[in-house]
């Protein structure tokens, strides 16, 4: 894990996108999310992701804002 990414451990097998962003602060709420998602703002492994829902697993990095989440596998 790079040293300025936010860890983030998932429950199960996956996370929606938008659920991503909010559940790690990096929007205010799921509304807020989806409207970054839409505009292109949200990167998946490097590529603009689209889907609001995409499903985001283990091992997937997510970069919104200057910030990038590292999402682990259920402790």
């Amino acid at each position: 894990m790079s040293a300025s990414a936010i860890p983030f451990a998932l429950r199960g097998d996956f996370i929606e996108l938008d659920k991503l962003l909010k559940a790690t602060a990096l929007t205010g709420s799921g509304g807020e999310a989806r409207h970054f998602i839409s505009e292109g703002q949200v990167r998946v492994d490097g590529q603009v992701e689209l889907r609001k829902t995409a499903k985001i697993r283990a091992g997937q990095v997510i970069e919104f804002n200057g910030q990038r989440v590292e999402v682990l596998p259920p402790a």
